[in-house]
């Protein structure tokens, strides 16, 4: 059993998606960053740097104590290395794969959350950091294109990398960015919000935050062999337990 500690955030998103992708067992914590839960001593017992998401694997493939790991793209490297899945064995794969984990954590991250703080949140308006940082995700915008011009998914086959840096284009309106401008990331982009996995993810945060959070689908697809709770009843659900401060869990679906 995996326990997320998790919020309506890109890196909570991708956590999602892949717990959903992969079908593994993991019980939600909501830890809602409005109200400053980052900071309580229960949280910060595995994630010192006060930011979600974090997680317990309670049941490690070493079979010792629980592992707690913070940082999103050390959790997905993780989860990958522990389930064998979305991650390449081969050294050029792999490879392949990581240096895009790398460039999500290390650029699209950490300049369209700068874009998101000037635009929208910044007390005052602060025009030379709104338009180094919309430039700034526009360029990074430009590296992906390119990247996924010829290809389905960033490292040839659907992976972390893709998981890591689908959740930070889904604001792209609020980043000031047109996915038009961007033809072949905006090809990947409509496929990965079809993913049945994808769509649960994006459920589950509108089920916990009542958030408006998710893209909607260009269209209904079937799920894929797996079957989903009515949605109405999660999410009562989900919002009494998260009121309640208990946890939803979420099991791998059943095959009809």
């Amino acid at each position: 059993m995996i326990d997320l500690y998790y919020w309506t955030t890109p890196n909570g998103h991708k956590i999602t998606i892949f717990l959903e992708e992969a079908g593994l067992p993991y019980r939600l914590l909501p830890v809602n960053i409005n109200k400053g839960e980052q900071f309580k001593p229960a949280f910060l017992r595995h994630a010192p740097n006060n930011r979600i998401p974090a997680i317990v694997d309670k049941d490690p493939t070493d079979g010792g104590e629980p592992i707690s790991i913070f940082e999103s793209g050390a959790i997905l490297q993780y989860l990958a290395e522990k389930t064998g899945r979305f991650l390449p064995k081969t050294v050029r794969g792999r490879t392949e794969v990581m240096q895009w984990l790398f460039w999500q954590m290390g650029g699209l991250g950490p300049m369209a959350g700068q874009n998101h703080h000037f635009s929208p949140y910044a007390p005052e308006s602060i025009p030379y950091a709104i338009e180094r940082y919309v430039k700034e995700t526009s360029r990074l915008y430009g590296v992906l294109d390119r990247r996924l011009a010829g290809r389905d998914f960033i490292a040839g086959q659907y992976s972390i990398a893709d998981m890591a840096c689908y959740p930070w284009i889904v604001p792209h309106h609020r980043q000031g960015q047109n996915l038009e401008d961007f033809p072949h990331l905006k090809h990947w982009f409509d496929t990965m919000r079809e993913r049945p996995a994808v769509v649960r993810a994006y459920e589950i945060a509108n089920e916990v935050s009542g958030s408006q959070s998710s893209p909607k689908p260009a269209k209904k697809t079937p799920s894929r062999g797996t079957a989903s709770p009515p949605r109405k009843a999660v999410k009562k659900k989900v919002e009494k337990s998260a009121a309640a401060g208990k946890v939803e869990v979420r099991k791998r679906p059943k095959k009809r």
